[in-house]
C-alpha cells in the first residue's frame, strides 16, 4: 500500500468518528418486531458518503501544503516532467499522458494547465493560451504547446527526495507529493470548493514572497499581501492573514484623459474587460451613471475608454462606478489547504513559514544525499587510484575463480585500507573488476589527483552548508529572486480606500411627484405636483395633517397618508433640518408648538408628533434647511373668549427636542390660522 493510501486510511478512520454513534441510534422505520433493528442501507449510505467527501477533499479540490498543488495539478507537472526532452509538446499529449496518473478524463487536466500556462510561473507556453484580461478562452488542446519553465525544472523535480506511490490503476508509479522548493501555494494562489468545505488562497507576490521566507528565517517580521496579475489597487486593511472572514477591496484604475473621457487602465481581479463593460452598461441603463460611449481597447494591456456626456465631472462618475459598477469588487479569502492529510485552515503567514521550513528541509536532504554521492565518489577514485597505480590488477591475471580475484584484490588492497574512510565491499571490488585495459592504459595519475582534491573540496563546502544550513537556504532564496524576479514585481498598489456611500454618487435622474389630497408620492405621478429631483436610492419624507410623518423608499407610486402638507428628500443623519409645527391635541384640546429634528426613523413606520389624541390636527408646519427661525403670527377664531386674538410667537424662544416631544403649550383657545411673519400666504390648517 502506497504512503497516500495509508493516510487516506487514517483520514477514513477520523472523518467515520462518529458512525459508532450512528450506528447505535435506532432507526424506527427500519427496525424489526423486536424493535433493535438495524438500517444496514442507511448505514452504507453514510459510509459511502463519507468516503466520498474525504476523496474529493484529499484528492481533488484542495491544495497539499507540502507542495502548494492540488492532485491534478501535480501529475500535469509529472507528466510534462515525463516528456521533458526541451522541446515544446502538445497540450493534447500531455493530457494523455497525464490521464495515466488523473482518473478524472481530459476536461479536467485541460482546464487545469491552462489556468498553470496563465499563471506563467511553472509552465513554458506557445499558442493562443487564453486572455485573463478579456475573459477569452485558450484555444482547444490540439493546437497549442507547452513545456517546464526553467523555474519548474529548478525548483519543482528532484526524483531522489521524492516518495512515490502506485498509480489509481497500479501501472505507474507517481509523486505523492512534489519536492517543491518554494512557498508555491502563495504565489499559484487556489480555489476549489470540496463537500462541505472551500478553499480561496489568493495569489501572492512573488518576490514578496521569498524575501518574506528570508525574513523568517532571520528571525524577523514579515507581512503578506495578495498581488494579482490584473493589476489593480486594493485595500487590504481587512485581510485577516488570509483566512476565513477576511476581505480585501480591489479597484479599477482609472486615467483621466480629457474632461470628457476617463480610460480605465487596471482592472480588479476576477473581472474581465467584458464583465466590467456590461455591468457599466447595466449601470448607465439603470440611471445611476451617465457614460456617452463606451470602448474596449484592450489587447496586451486592459484600457477601457468611457466617454462622458457634456456636463458631466468625471471624478464624480469615476466614484459612482466604484459603487455600481465592477469597477470595485470585494474578495473574500478562505485559507484552506491539506496539511498531513488533515484539512486545515491556517493564515497565509503560518503556509509561508510551514514552506519554508519545508524548503530549509529538503535542501538539507539533498546536501545529505550530495555529500553521501561525493564520498563514494572520493572513496571509489581513491579505490581505483591505488588499484592502477599499485598495480593490483595484474594479481588476478593468473586467477581462474571470482573467489580468488576477490581475494588477490582484497590482499593487494590490504595496506592502502588505512588511507580509506569506509571498508572496501563486494560492490567495490566488482567496479574494480570492470575497469577497461583501454582505462589502465591511459591513466593519468596526475589528473586523478585533481579529480579527487576537487572531491574533497566539495565535501567540505557541502558540509560548511550543512553546519550553516539557515545561511544555505537564505542564499538559494536570493538565488532565486536573481534568476526569475526580473519582472514579476507587485502589479497590484495598496492603498487604503474611503468608504463610497451609494446615496453620495448616485445621480439624480429621477423626478418626484407628490398628490397631496390622495396622499400618494413617486416618480410616475407625472400628472400631479412637483417636488424636485432625486435619484432611486434616495428616501423621502412625509408629514401629513394629523400630525403624523413616515419615510419610504423613492418608487413610482408609494401611499403616505391623506393630506399631505410637506414632502421632501431624507437623508439619514440630517442634523440640519430643523422643523416648526404648531399642532391641536385632539379636536377640542389644547395647541401646542415644539421645534425638532428627524435624525434616524424606521422606514415606512409611521410615526406621530402629536400627543396621540384622535382628532388631532397641524395648525403650522415649516421645514427649515438652514436651521433658522421663523417667527410666525397666530390669529383665534372670533368665538374664543381671548382678550388678544391676534399675537406673535417667536420659535426662537423654544429648544429643539426630539420628535418624540410633546412640545409646550401655546394656547388654550382655538385657532383660526398661523402663518410666518414673513410669508404673505396663510397657514391655515
Amino acid at each position: 500500500m502506497s504512503p497516500r493510501e495509508k493516510n487516506k486510511g487514517n483520514q477514513q478512520e477520523s472523518f467515520d468518528f462518529e458512525e459508532s454513534e450512528v450506528e447505535n441510534v435506532p432507526d424506527k422505520e427500519n427496525q424489526g418486531e423486536a424493535g433493535n433493528g438495524k438500517a444496514p442501507l442507511a448505514q452504507s449510505y453514510h459510509k459511502w458518503f463519507l468516503e466520498y467527501a474525504s476523496y474529493v477533499i484529499l484528492d481533488r479540490a484542495v491544495p497539499a501544503i507540502e507542495d502548494g498543488l492540488k492532485p491534478v495539478q501535480r501529475r500535469i507537472l509529472h507528466a510534462l516532467k515525463e516528456l521533458d526532452d526541451g522541446r515544446y509538446n502538445k497540450v493534447a499529449n500531455v493530457i494523455g499522458h497525464s490521464m495515466r496518473y488523473h482518473p478524472h478524463g481530459d476536461s479536467s487536466i485541460y482546464s487545469a494547465m491552462i489556468g498553470m500556462g496563465q499563471r506563467n510561473l511553472l509552465i513554458d507556453t506557445q499558442g493562443n493560451w487564453g486572455n485573463t484580461l478579456t475573459g477569452d478562452g485558450a484555444a482547444a488542446a490540439r493546437y497549442i504547446e507547452a513545456r517546464l519553465s526553467p523555474f519548474a525544472r529548478e525548483v519543482v523535480f528532484n526524483p531522489k527526495t521524492t516518495v512515490w506511490q502506485a498509480s489509481y490503476d497500479g501501472r505507474n508509479k507517481e509523486p505523492v507529493d512534489l519536492p517543491v522548493k518554494f512557498p508555491l501555494l502563495l504565489a499559484e494562489g487556489c480555489e476549489g470548493i470540496a463537500v462541505g468545505l472551500a478553499c480561496k488562497i489568493l495569489p501572492h507576490n512573488f518576490i514578496e514572497i521569498i524575501e518574506a521566507s528570508i525574513a523568517y528565517l532571520q528571525n524577523e517580521e514579515f507581512e503578506l499581501y495578495p498581488d494579482f496579475s490584473t493589476g489593480g489597487v486594493m485595500d487590504a486593511s481587512n485581510y485577516n492573514d488570509g483566512v476565513r472572514g477576511g476581505r480585501v477591496l480591489v479597484r479599477a484604475v482609472f486615467d483621466i484623459r480629457s474632461k470628457y473621457q476617463i480610460v480605465i487602465t487596471e482592472i480588479p481581479s476576477g473581472v474581465t474587460t467584458s464583465s466590467l463593460i456590461d455591468s457599466i452598461l447595466l449601470a448607465n441603463s439603470k440611471g445611476k451613471v451617465k457614460i456617452k460611449k463606451i470602448e474596449d481597447n484592450t489587447s496586451e494591456n486592459a484600457e477601457i475608454v468611457i466617454t462622458l456626456p457634456t456636463g458631466a465631472d468625471a471624478n464624480a462618475t469615476i466614484d459612482a462606478l466604484y459603487v455600481f459598477s465592477d469597477c470595485q469588487v470585494s474578495v473574500s479569502p478562505n485559507s484552506c489547504s491539506i496539511a498531513n492529510d488533515q484539512p486545515t485552515f491556517i493564515g497565509v503567514s503560518e503556509i509561508l513559514r510551514q514552506s519554508t521550513d519545508r524548503i530549509r528541509g529538503l535542501l538539507k536532504k539533498e546536501l545529505e544525499i550530495k555529500l553521501r554521492e561525493l564520498e563514494e565518489k572520493w572513496h571509489f577514485d581513491s579505490l581505483e587510484r591505488i588499484f592502477i597505480e599499485e598495480r593490483i590488477y595484474r594479481r588476478i591475471e593468473e586467477c581462474e575463480t571470482w573467489e580468488s580475484v576477490v581475494e588477490e584484490i582484497h590482499l593487494g588492497l590490504e595496506p592502502f585500507k588505512k588511507l580509506l574512510r569506509r571498508e572496501v565491499n563486494e560492490d567495490d571490488v566488482t567496479r574494480l573488476t570492470e575497469i577497461r585495459i583501454k582505462r589502465i592504459s591511459k591513466y593519468n595519475s596526475f589528473k586523478a589527483n585533481d579529480v579527487i582534491k576537487t572531491t574533497e573540496k566539495e565535501i567540505r563546502a557541502t558540509k560548511r552548508s550543512l553546519r550553516k544550513l539557515t545561511e544555505f537556504t537564505i542564499s538559494y532564496l536570493q538565488g532565486l529572486i536573481g534568476k526569475y524576479g526580473k519582472g514579476r514585481e507587485r502589479r497590484t498598489r495598496i492603498d487604503s480606500f474611503v468608504t463610497i456611500k451609494a446615496t453620495e454618487v448616485a445621480l439624480p435622474t429621477e423626478k418626484l411627484y407628490v398628490n397631496r389630497e390622495d396622499g400618494f408620492i413617486g416618480t410616475g405621478l407625472k400628472r400631479d405636483e412637483f417636488v424636485e429631483e432625486c435619484t432611486q436610492l434616495d428616501n423621502i419624507i412625509c408629514f401629513c395633517g394629523d400630525g403624523t410623518f413616515r419615510v419610504s423608499r423613492v418608487a413610482e407610486k408609494v401611499y403616505m397618508g391623506q393630506d399631505i402638507i410637506h414632502v421632501a428628500v431624507w437623508r439619514k443623519g440630517d442634523e440640519e433640518t430643523i422643523y416648526d409645527m404648531v399642532y391641536r391635541d385632539g379636536s377640542r384640546g389644547d395647541s401646542y408648538v415644539k421645534r425638532f429634528m428627524v435624525s434616524g426613523v424606521t422606514r415606512d413606520k409611521v410615526y406621530d408628533l402629536t400627543k396621540g389624541n384622535k382628532g388631532s390636527k397641524v395648525h403650522y408646519f415649516r421645514a427649515n434647511l438652514d436651521g433658522a427661525t421663523r417667527p410666525i403670527i397666530v390669529r383665534l377664531t372670533q368665538a374664543s373668549k381671548a382678550r388678544t386674538k391676534e399675537f406673535e410667537y417667536d420659535f426662537g424662544e423654544l429648544a429643539i427636542k426630539g420628535r418624540g416631544s410633546n412640545g409646550n403649550r401655546l394656547t388654550k383657545y382655538a385657532i383660526k390660522s398661523v402663518r410666518s411673519l414673513f410669508d404673505t400666504e396663510m397657514k391655515c390648517r
